[in-house]
């Protein structure tokens, strides 16, 4: 490999692309479990190698630049440790005979094509290509979702796949508005989908088109990130499907598609005829953080109730990106990167808690620090975490947001602290009955991977604690860049 040269995007891409070739013929679940791995750490280090090297010049197809290589390396980070944790979930499913060998073959394959989809989509410089990578990682998560083909599972990936054709068809529709309005100063034919050329043309745009079109894009792509009204399949997809897909879900394929919003909002903010893509943000931002805030009082399933937690956070991030200026971008970087790794972490332990209990209701667990102390700690860890208490990472993010809004939006901000408080209240008192109540459920010995929890919740509470000066300088040059 090439550091820093073509040959590092080159692999991002063609390594998840060759694993699930290889990986769709292979017969074996150890064999393919470990390839699933090899070829997620592979693509890891490809990342990483653009992280630390010369990145090659903007082409018509591939771009790399101080905004995606945030994602790049966080999407790469954490497929690599799901793909660690899979291993070890997806070999129970296989015992318990939840799975078959043809399937686990398939599911491997098929997590290898996601990894290629979202990589893809991060790296492309034609509007046109990124959409089609947008939906190659929506279609190979839903067939991911009703792996099980139980008829809720089944079901949950139908909502998926209607929910997300009808958001990527809208998303396909702002795109085309975007070509239309650049093909009068760039030209027909490929240019006019080049986002580099886009970007430094948009000034020249028909400010009418563009608005439009950023409507367009911010509900489709927006019903990928989960915001509300346009969340519905989220819950059913996360409860339905296996756990390490909902890691994935959460903790990339939501901020794959927040990516592709966050490129039209600086295109936008470069016509100065075009309405201000804010208080659009701001305003679907909130909705979703209420709304999950509320609904966590009423979940039942352990997943369920995490995946309207994932919709609380995607919608505190996509707020503070909506606020903009360099204090609340950076305190959106930081939250998204915070909420990957903590919300991959509680779904690896609530994985495990669900097979070792035998099911996901959380009135059927309880006591989880007394059966099984490392689960146990682990979820309340990763709980305190994502509800925002310090020292963790997140209280960081949500208290760099808070004083950023405060001082501009007063009114916003006591919307946003209550939309908090509410989540707080809803977390705490689940946690309560899960880890400290009265001992229930089975005891199913399961061979558990605990280093891929245990060492994202290491890295939120690092990162609570002190950021590197690197990082805080790479984050603040990549919040300028938002506006």
């Amino acid at each position: 490999m090439n550091i820093g040269g073509i040959d590092a995007v080159a692999a991002v891409l063609l390594v998840p692309l060759a694993g699930a070739a290889l990986l769709a013929v292979l017969p074996g679940y150890r064999s393919t479990a470990r390839l699933n791995v090899l070829f997620s750490l592979l693509t890891l280090l490809a990342a990483g190698s653009l992280l630390v090297g010369e990145r090659p010049a903007p082409g018509s197809y591939l771009l790399v630049d101080d905004l995606n290589i945030v994602f790049i390396v966080l999407n790469t980070f954490v497929g690599f440790t799901t793909s660690a944790f899979s291993a070890s979930y997806i070999g129970h499913e296989l015992e318990t005979g939840r799975l078959t060998p043809r399937y686990l073959r398939f599911y491997h394959a098929m997590y290898q094509v996601m990894m290629f989809g979202m990589n893809l989509a991060l790296v492309a410089n034609n509007i046109g290509l990124m959409w089609v990578a947008v939906e190659l990682a929506t279609l190979s998560t839903v067939v991911m979702v009703g792996i099980y083909r139980t008829h809720e599972a089944l079901e949950a990936a139908w909502k998926y796949f209607i929910l997300g054709s009808v958001g990527i068809a809208l998303a396909l529709f702002g795109t085309i508005l975007v070509y239309m309005a650049a093909r009068p100063v760039v030209g027909e034919g490929l240019d006019a989908m080049v986002w580099t050329l886009l970007l430094a043309h948009a000034a020249d745009f028909d400010p009418a088109l563009v608005n439009v079109a950023f409507v367009f894009l911010l509900l489709g792509y927006g019903t990928k990130v989960g915001l509300a009204p346009l969340h519905a399949w989220l819950p059913d997809a996360h409860a339905e499907g296996p756990t390490p897909i909902s890691a994935v879900l959460s903790g990339l394929l939501l901020n794959v598609a927040l990516y592709a919003v966050l490129r039209f909002k600086l295109l936008l903010a470069a016509n100065p005829g075009a309405l201000a893509t804010g208080p659009l943000m701001v305003t679907m931002g909130l909705a979703s953080v209420l709304l999950a805030a509320l609904m966590l009082y009423r979940r039942r399933d352990i997943k369920r109730m995490f995946a309207y937690s994932s919709i609380e956070h995607m919608g505190i991030i996509v707020f503070a990106f909506g606020m903009g200026g360099p204090l609340a971008n950076f305190a959106g970087l930081l939250h998204m990167v915070m909420h990957s790794l903590t919300k991959s972490a509680i779904f690896f332990a609530v994985g495990h808690i669900a097979q070792v209990k035998g099911t996901q209701r959380m009135s059927e667990i309880g006591g989880l620090t007394v059966t099984h102390p490392l689960l146990g700690w682990s979820l309340v860890f990763g709980v305190v975490a994502i509800a925002g208490l310090p020292p963790m990472g997140i209280f960081m993010s949500e208290f760099l947001l808070i004083s950023s809004t405060f001082t501009r939006a007063p009114l916003l901000t006591v919307v946003l602290v209550g939309g908090l408080l509410l989540a707080f209240g809803a977390l705490l008192l689940r946690l309560n009955e899960l880890a400290f109540g009265e001992p229930k459920g089975a005891l199913t010995p399961v061979h558990a991977s605990y280093v891929p929890m245990l060492a994202h919740l290491a890295l939120v509470l690092a990162a609570g604690l002190f950021l590197p000066g690197p990082i805080v300088a790479w984050f603040q040059n990549v919040a300028a860049l938002l506006g």
